[in-house]
This record gives C-alpha cells, sequence and structure tokens, in this order.
C-alpha cells in the first residue's frame, strides 16, 4: 500500500511544476496509444507465461491509470481516491454473495456463492439493474439513451466489439438459435464476397463483405465459447513459429525470397510436421513422467 501511494505522488510531481516536461505536456487522447499498446503487452506476457515481465507491464498499465487520474485531478474531475472508491463500491454491490447487504435491491439475490454460473447472472443481472437505474436518472434529466448499444466503447479493437454488439443483442433473442446456422451465414458471405470480387466491384464494397465475413466469424466464436481475440492471437503466434523454423532452414528472412511457392509451401508443411512432432514427443514425455509418479 505505501509503494502504491508513492506511486501516486511520483506521478503528481512528474505534472506538476518542475516536473517533466513530456509528463506535463500530455493529454487524455495523446496517453490513449499508449494504454492499448501497454494492454497487449500484458496479453502477450500472459501468453508467454512471462512472469517477471508480466509484474513489469502491470506496471505499465497501473501508470496508464495514475496518469489519467492525475488529469483529471489536475482537472478538477476526480482523483485515484475516487476511481478506487469507486471500484471498491461496485465490487462490493455486485458481489452479494460475498457481502451480503442487509437492504436494498441486491439483498437475497444469490445464495449459491459455489456455482460460478449462477454468480455471472447475477453479475449481469445486478449490472442491468444499475443501467436502468442510470437510464431512468438520465430520462428524468431529459437526457436520452438512443441504443441498448451505445455504452459499448467505438474504440475497443474490432473483433472485441463484435463479439460484445452480439453478445449484447443476444439478450434480447437477437441471434442465431446455434452455432450450425452461423456456419451457414459464413458460407453465405463467403459466397457474397467472391460474388462481388468477381464482378470487380469496387474496393468499399469488397471491404464491407469482407467486414460482414469478420463479423460472422467472431459471433461463430461466441456460440463456440472461444475468446476470438485470443485465438487469433494464438494462431500469430503458431504463424511466428513455423515462418521461423522456415528461415532457419534456408537461411534467413532473405533467402526465402529466392525460392518458389512450391519451395515455400514444402519448407511450411516441414515446419508444420516438426512442430507437430515436438508436441507428440512432448506429450509423451508427459505420459511418462505421470507413468513414473503413479
Amino acid at each position: 500500500m505505501a509503494s502504491l501511494g508513492e506511486a501516486v505522488a511520483i506521478m503528481a510531481r512528474l505534472r506538476g511544476p518542475g516536473g517533466c516536461p513530456w509528463d506535463r505536456e500530455q493529454t487524455f487522447d495523446s496517453i490513449k496509444r499508449h494504454t492499448l499498446e501497454e494492454t497487449y503487452e500484458v496479453f502477450d506476457a500472459i501468453d508467454r507465461r512471462a512472469w517477471p515481465e508480466l509484474k513489469d507491464e502491470l506496471g505499465d498499465l497501473l501508470l496508464q491509470v495514475l496518469f489519467y487520474a492525475q488529469m483529471a485531478a489536475e482537472a478538477g474531475y476526480f482523483d485515484i481516491g475516487d476511481v478506487a472508491a469507486n471500484l471498491n463500491a461496485k465490487l462490493v454491490r455486485r458481489h452479494p454473495h460475498v457481502f451480503p447487504p442487509l437492504e436494498g435491491p441486491n439483498a437475497g439475490r444469490l445464495t449459491d456463492a459455489a456455482d460460478a454460473n449462477a454468480v455471472l447472472r447475477n453479475w449481469d443481472q445486478i449490472k442491468r439493474a444499475e443501467k436502468a437505474e442510470a437510464a431512468s436518472q438520465k430520462a428524468g434529466s431529459g437526457a436520452t439513451t438512443a441504443s441498448g448499444l451505445d455504452d459499448i466503447p467505438r474504440s475497443m479493437p474490432g473483433m472485441m466489439e463484435a463479439g460484445k454488439l452480439g453478445s449484447r443483442a443476444a439478450k434480447v433473442g437477437f441471434d442465431w438459435p446455434s452455432a450450425e446456422g452461423i456456419f451457414e451465414k459464413l458460407e453465405e458471405e463467403i459466397a457474397e464476397l467472391k460474388a462481388e470480387l468477381a464482378k470487380g466491384a469496387a474496393h468499399a464494397s469488397v471491404e464491407e463483405e469482407f467486414g460482414d465475413l469478420l463479423f460472422t466469424a467472431t459471433n461463430l466464436a461466441r456460440h463456440l465459447k472461444v475468446d476470438a481475440e485470443c485465438a487469433l492471437r494464438s494462431a500469430n503466434a503458431k504463424f511466428r513459429r513455423r515462418f521461423g523454423a522456415m528461415e532457419m532452414v534456408a537461411g534467413g528472412y532473405d533467402a526465402l525470397a529466392a525460392l518458389g511457392p512450391e519451395e515455400l509451401d514444402a519448407l511450411w508443411e516441414q515446419a508444420k510436421r516438426h512442430e507437430g512432432e515436438g508436441l507428440a514427443a512432448t506429450g509423451a514425455a508427459d505420459a511418462d513422467a505421470d507413468g513414473r509418479k503413479g
């Protein structure tokens, strides 16, 4: 706790008179891209199970929170204490099975705290109630909400936004009843994309059809209970490994340019086989170790 307090004080000094010129000239908008970069670096450290690096990356992500809070305090909006207090209240309010309220709308909402699905359903119910109350207050003040999708940020990565849009629509029944229907929709979107390409459609039309294809694929991931972003990151990592193996065999990146399509395909297949053999060997070693333990 003392370290967190020190971090808040350091941030205030960096932004204060006599502080760092770069830190002092930053704004909410200029910091946004750094926040996104730091978030993905946290993801990367987790994917690689690089725990010492994760500690550093989480510190960098915390810096973003401190930065925003300090700028907000300077503008008179709120400070880091308000951020923490708001979070604390929300955590207690949305976990009535851990912090049972004596009264209020959340009292007695959940009795089976051992069921994680029940906990998640209860969280969603409380969240919806909070949003309904906020919407009612806006209506009372003359403000209106145009759509139930308005609170889903447009600035988040497209794949994540697509998943959240589909999930929100599904809560009112606007969804495919099963994954099978989405497979059919995928085939339809592929056919429409091919049709646009065949007739030499404008780039904007091709882009639109490709976007529809990606949106459908993302919602298929949702039905399959697959995190589309994580799945794509895993595929990216796999491509990096296999392409790196190709480079190693060929003698480097530049050497690949001298090879023909068939030779490149052969290297790719070789990389896939070696990776599969390596995974099989690892599995056999694990099984052998388990046998010795038994």
